[in-house]
């Protein structure tokens, strides 16, 4: 994908609102997602995505263009993530991405919050290695352009340890698929990613074990450029919203006659002043509704649980995990 040839888009900043303005002129949320993980963002044979990244996607088109179909979805391997953000290729990005302070310094980019902790783990063949201190000197697949790359040497190296890292420039199916084929000893990505490509194994999962070890956290959202502060807004409280909606008890199925009477200050005052906030945001009146209304899952709350739980047993063990890293006050 050429990014480079609009990236000259990127000298010029954005207005306050341009990129609303841009979404509601072409009638297209255009947004970026992974090339295709289980329980995040995966295609179906005809072509429809599914998964908590793609239903975040459409709450952020309902809650702007009052239509959840209303979404471009841009398929992007991590290395292409922000040059596709920077030339102005994708409104958003919703793909895994961990918030570091070298991309928001740096990079000029923007994380309205949190959508899914993670942690980075490692999947090696099972009956064999059982921890990280077994991999020493081993070579290990990592995908190009994430966090994963420099926190694998410098977990290996603090310990006075090194490893081969084997850094491939694809999608996490490719990695994946380099790792089932025997290419390296072990694969280190998101533990949630590592259940999802394992929950596809060729010979099934049971032939891979995801190690218990965790090195490090990711607090994953979705990413914006930094220059619209009015787009950082409206899909940081779409994203809020949805967690108020979960806490209170608000679903697709009933967000419309218990609205009034839901439980929560936070939602009541959505409630109350919904139109309000909506033309401020530059979004629809009605957005808090069109957002909650607008993923595959019934309830915004059970996104993840409907998603994610396709790979099974293991899902109760990696969050039982990554709670032991995430501080209380997160």
């Amino acid at each position: 994908m050429a990014f480079a040839l609009v990236a000259c888009a990127a000298a010029f900043p954005a207005h306050p609102g341009e990129v609303t303005d841009g979404v509601k002129s072409r009638g297209k949320l255009r947004c970026g997602v992974s090339n295709g993980i289980p329980g995040f963002s995966m295609p179906d044979a005809s072509g429809r995505w599914s998964g908590l990244d793609a239903d975040f996607c459409r709450a952020v088109a309902a809650a702007v263009l009052g239509d959840p179909a209303k979404v471009q979805f841009v398929a992007l391997k991590s290395s292409e993530r922000f040059p596709a953000l920077t030339a102005k290729a994708v409104d958003l990005v919703v793909r895994n991405t961990t918030w570091t302070m070298r991309r928001e310094v740096l990079l000029k980019l923007a994380f309205p919050g949190i959508l899914y902790y993670d942690g980075q783990g490692f999947m090696v063949p099972a009956g064999g290695v059982k921890s990280l201190d077994e991999l020493k000197g081993a070579t290990i697949c990592v995908e190009k352009g994430t966090t994963h790359e420099e926190q694998l040497i410098d977990h290996f190296a603090a310990r006075g340890a090194k490893v081969e890292a084997m850094v491939i420039d694809s999608s996490a199916a490719g990695v994946a698929s380099a790792f089932f084929s025997g290419k390296c000893r072990a694969y280190t990505s998101d533990a949630s990613q590592l259940a999802a490509l394992r929950s596809q194994a060729p010979g099934g999962a049971q032939a891979f074990v995801i190690l218990p070890e965790l090195i490090s956290k990711e607090p994953l959202g979705p990413v914006v450029r930094r220059d619209d502060a009015e787009w950082t807004a409206l899909v940081r409280w779409v994203l809020y919203s949805l967690i108020a909606a979960e806490e209170s008890g608000l679903a697709r199925a009933n967000v419309k006659s218990t609205l009034a009477q839901a439980k929560g200050a936070a939602v009541r005052r959505i409630a109350e002043y919904q139109a309000r906030y909506g033309k401020a945001l530059g979004a629809r009146e009605d957005w808090f509704v069109q957002a909650i209304q607008a993923g595959d899952a019934e309830a915004a709350g059970q996104a993840l649980r409907a998603h994610v739980t396709v790979q099974g047993e293991r899902f109760g063990d990696l969050m039982a995990s990554i709670s032991q890293l995430v501080p209380a006050a997160a």
